[in-house]
Formats: structure tokens, sequence, C-alpha cells
């Protein structure tokens, strides 16, 4: 009934609540493991994530869980798998893991892992060339303005002069964190994103703060259609205001306002109670009805590259799915997953043509002053 209102609004029985709290605080009691559930029936570990008791125990890229706490994982869902492995901090899982070496041979083990508190790595950063840094940001957690800034920072120490601010397949999250990453670029107290809804309750401002501290830092912004919600929000604000040249395809219209009421019992109601829009005043939600509603809300990038989701998908996997390996101790990137980035390319492109036409500006008014100089000592002479 609920979900006939609009495309998001939804009731959550009691076992969707948490996992939704849990996503939006950023963090977790677990065991710290990234997990493949593509396969049906089957739980793959991609990689134990660095310094929990995953990693510490020895667990590796590739293991199969096969059970969790005496069940077997064929006999589970996807989901029930991940809240088993889930679970109070403190507590301990037991798993059976089975591993297969590099002659094939297959090996089963037992580790019983203590749950600790996960925080998910949602920045990955890193320097493309000499003076342009790279960031991802997979999604708008808890913790994700925090993060952002200490990788600003960093790429700063290593001489960063312009971004590349990856927004591909992000599909938002919590407002105040979006906004938080907008007011580090805009400055002057501006209009970042502005909600409004039946009730005038629920028209609300969004401004930066005086000062931005990356206020010149030159950036290009990635987006996708799988761009959504605070991704677009950022988006939206950065076109807006000129502070960043956008490359991809248009956004997919996330832009809906939802609120989640406590129900007794421990579930929840959520209901869309607003729409975001752009500085500018553009709505960033797609008409879902509309004849053609890919056409409709998102944002358009500044210059549209196809690109095969897929290929992109692999793409941006391959500069984020670092694999943790505890025996090698060694980290790399999966290399099945290595496509050319076209989009990436051409923003690498666009911050180094700038920096060239900047160098011909500086020439020309160097050239322009010349000129002046000897056309006054001519008239001297």
């Amino acid at each position: 009934m609920v979900r006939g209102l609009d495309e998001f609004s939804d009731f959550l029985v009691k076992k969707e609540m948490k996992p939704m709290q849990e996503e939006t605080r950023g963090e977790f009691g677990g065991v710290g493991m990234r997990l493949d559930a593509s396969k049906k029936d089957r739980l793959i570990i991609t990689t134990p994530m660095p310094n929990t008791p995953a990693y510490k125990a020895g667990i590796e890229p590739g293991d199969e869980v096969l059970k969790i706490d005496d069940k077997l994982v064929k006999d589970m869902t996807n989901n029930e798998a991940v809240e088993a492995l889930r679970g109070m901090i403190g507590t301990n899982v037991k798993v059976l893991i089975e591993r297969t070496s590099k002659d094939g041979k297959k090996e089963q083990k037992t580790f019983t892992l203590k749950r600790t508190k996960i925080v998910p790595q949602v920045i990955y950063e890193k320097m493309l060339d000499k003076e342009i840094g790279y960031i991802y940001v997979q999604d708008f957690s808890g913790h994700t303005s925090q993060d952002f800034q200490k990788a600003l920072e960093k790429l700063k120490k290593q001489n960063m002069k312009a971004l590349v601010l990856d927004l591909r397949f992000n599909p938002g999250g919590l407002l105040d964190s979006a906004v938080d990453m907008v007011k580090m670029f805009v400055g002057e107290n501006k209009l970042i994103v502005y909600t409004k809804g039946r009730n005038p309750e629920y028209f609300k401002e969004y401004k930066s703060v005086a000062k931005a501290k990356y206020a010149d830092l030159p950036i290009v912004l990635l987006v996708n259609e799988m761009s959504a919600s605070g991704s677009e929000i950022v988006a939206g604000a950065l076109q807006d205001h000129k502070r960043a040249f956008l490359i991809g395809a248009r956004t997919f219209g996330k832009g809906s306002v939802q609120q989640i009421m406590n129900i007794d019992g421990g579930a929840g109601l959520k209901l869309t109670v607003a729409r975001y829009y752009t500085p500018l005043g553009r709505m960033i939600h797609k008409n879902f009805k509309a004849k053609n509603p890919d056409e409709t809300g998102g944002i358009v990038p500044d210059m549209e590259v196809a690109f095969d989701i897929n290929k992109s998908h692999k793409a941006v996997l391959y500069e984020t799915n670092l694999i943790y390996s505890p025996s090698k101790k060694t980290i790399s990137h999966d290399e099945s997953l290595k496509v050319q980035d076209i989009v990436l390319d051409r923003a690498v492109e666009i911050l180094k043509a700038r920096k060239s036409l900047g160098a011909l500006a500086a020439f020309s008014d160097e050239q322009k002053e010349l000129k002046e100089k000897e056309s006054k000592q001519t008239i001297e002479i």
C-alpha cells in the first residue's frame, strides 16, 4: 500500500530497519570481510579489510564461506548470511571456509572471529600524475565528509594542483554529508541545495560557509546513470556555481526527501515529504511516469561521454577494489577488472588542457605588456 504512493516510500519491517540504520551510520559490528554474493548458494570472500578480525586471522581473497556457526551457507539467503556474520560487538562467530591452492587442492579451515566495530572504506584516493589527484566516493555515510577531507589533505601534500572527483555509481546517502563536501569547494555563504514539499515546514535551504578551504582547486567531476541523490546534490551545486566541469552521463534523477518514522514494535514508515532543487532551481527528481523518464530530471553533464555501463562499473571497481592478502602482505588490484576508462581519460585530458591554456593566457599577457612597453619607449624616443 505504501509503495503505491511513489517509487521511494516504503513500509519497513523490523529486520529491515536495523541494516538501514547501520548503512546511514556507516559502521556496524562485524568481522571485516568483503563478499561476492553474485553466485547463487555461494559466498566468496573478495578481500578481508585491513586490520580487522578476518584480516588478522589470515582469511584470504578467494576463500569460500561454507558454514556460519554450523549453519550451511547454501541453506541461507545472502541477506541471512550477512546478518549471521554481523552482530553485537565483542561476540564471537565461527566461520568454516574452503580454500583452493594454486595446484587446485582444496582444504577447509575453521576460524573463530570476535566481532568488532567495522567502518567500511568509502573514500579511495591516489595521484594520477605529478599534479592531478583522484578521489572516488562510494557513498555519503556518517564518516564520508571526514574521510574525504583527509584524502584531500593527503593529496595536497603530494603536490595536487587539480582534482578528478568520481561520483559514478554513488547512490547517495546522508544529505548533510553531501552538503559538507560542497562546503569544501564553495564559499561566500552560497546556496548549495534547497528542499520544497507540500508543507511549508519542508522548505529548507542549505548554504555554504563563508570561506571554502579548496575554493580555487580546479575540479572535473565524473557522473553516470547510477549517480543518485547525494551525488546529484554535489554535482548540481558545483555545476550551478561553476566550480566543476561535469563529464559522463545524465544522472539517475533521485531527488526526493524521505522521512523515516519509527513504529511500535521496531518497524518503520519511510515517506517522501519533499524534493531537492539545485541552487538555480533545477528539480533533480526524475518524472518516472513520463513517456521517456530517462530524459527528465537528473543532472546533465557539461560533456556527455557514452561509456558502456558494465565497462564503466569494471573501471570503477578496478580503481577501488583493492585486494589485501595477509599471507603475502601485499595490496593489489584485480587485473581482470582493468579496462580503458575513457571517461577518466577525458577528465585528465581536460585538466591538462586547462593548464596549457592557462599558460598560453599568461604568455599572451606577457606579450601584451612587452608590446605596451615597446610602444611607450617609441613615443619617448
